[in-house]
């Protein structure tokens, strides 16, 4: 199912490769907002580099999802950001963690604002990149040289680097917890600045966010599923960037299932599901890293209000989404689980709110589901045998 999505996605994102970046020159003065890219082709040894976008103001908001959703950011701002962030690379091994250019992107990572960067192409750099998992970014080239101002370190992200007995995922956790932005912790644990020492390593971008939502989504599960279970239905939702989410809470132990419909296609909407019970998932999710962003996000509300609960989610994009990353996903959900939910007796009667909202069926989103189908599947049988 994940070549599907991933393939599907392709034919949106075609339509949009006559968007202009910023025209650039071989070399290159601005800053990192600060801002890093790790590619996975030809992973052990890849592709790393800085963001740069081509001025000296304050180019923070460009690479701070976390903020984009909170002040109404629109989804042609959001792009303009990005197609104006230049990526500069080099080939680097994944362990090869002890050279002056990865000290580099490692003290871009651990910035606590914009850095003041120069860098010069072996050629022009040229291209855009739209990914249904990554942010997009605008041209890129080969580094020939790159240089930044002195850099001032976010004081948790350099306690993280310092201390090299600590494992990765226990330094995710402690960063999470002292409410460190989701980006920055994932950019600095693809560059390699925490864990034990003998087990840093580069990581591509896209493996790093679904490595930190995952850490972060299990340390949190494992509080949650102590907790009591909420007595009554409830549906959290939001609206943002083409995008309408609902996500529905159950009482019963944890389980979990994504749903995703684009209604951006001439065939009719296409519907991506992948779920889990209460003893998670060991494959990978079949409609890629947007399964493990929402969960996290719903068990960041679980741990907060200390309840446990079953949860199902709808996600429906317009015929005007465009594919910006799964930030999309998780920052939406955040919101929507930061609202007051609407409170139902019944789980019809909250499906029946949920599908006033949608421009598809609770039929169709069923049809395409397995744990929605199992659990209406059981609640019928249940009727049948009462009466």
């Amino acid at each position: 199912m994940i070549e599907s999505k991933y393939k599907f996605l392709k034919t949106i994102t075609k339509q949009l490769y006559n968007m202009k970046s910023k025209k650039i020159g071989k070399e290159i003065d601005g800053t990192t907002p600060p801002s890093i890219f790790i590619g996975s082709y030809n992973y052990p040894k890849v592709y790393a580099g800085p963001l740069i976008a081509p001025e000296f103001e304050d180019s923070m908001i460009m690479d701070q999802p976390e903020e984009w959703i909170s002040t109404n950011t629109s989804q042609q701002e959001i792009i303009n950001y990005r197609l104006n962030l230049v990526r500069g690379k080099q080939t680097i091994g994944i362990n090869d963690l002890e050279n002056s250019y990865v000290e580099k992107l490692q003290e871009i990572s651990m910035a606590s604002k914009s850095i003041v960067s120069e860098a010069e192409f072996n050629k022009k750099p040229y291209g855009m990149t739209l990914s249904a998992e990554n942010t997009p970014h605008g041209p890129s080239a080969l580094l020939k040289k790159f240089d930044i101002e002195n850099v001032k370190w976010d004081y948790q992200l350099e306690k993280a680097y310092y201390d090299t007995d600590l494992r990765a995922s226990d330094a995710v956790e402690i960063l999470h917890k002292k409410n460190i932005p989701f980006s920055q912790i994932q950019k600095a644990f693809s560059v390699g600045t925490m864990g034990e020492k003998k087990n840093r390593k580069l990581v591509p971008t896209r493996w790093s966010i679904t490595a930190v939502d995952t850490t972060i989504a299990n340390n949190l599960l494992k509080n949650v599923k102590y907790y009591s279970q909420i007595d009554c239905y409830k549906v959290y939702e939001f609206t943002s960037l083409n995008n309408y989410y609902a996500i529905l809470e159950i009482p019963t132990p944890w389980q979990y299932e994504w749903m995703e419909a684009f209604l951006n296609t001439s065939n009719g909407a296409m519907i991506f599901t992948d779920y889990e019970r209460d003893h998670g998932k060991k494959e990978y999710s079949r409609v890629g890293g947007c399964y493990y962003t929402a969960k996290m996000a719903v068990l960041e509300q679980m741990e907060r209000d200390k309840q446990q609960a079953g949860c199902i989610i709808f996600r429906e994009a317009n015929e005007d989404y465009i594919p910006l990353g799964v930030f999309n996903v998780r920052e939406n959900i955040r919101h929507a689980m930061n609202s007051k939910p609407k409170e139902f007796e019944t789980m019809q009667q909250s499906l029946d709110y949920i599908e006033t909202k949608l421009k598809l069926t609770i039929k169709d989103f069923r049809r395409a589901s397995d744990l929605l189908d199992e659990i209406l599947k059981e609640r019928q049988t249940t009727l049948d045998e009462f009466f």
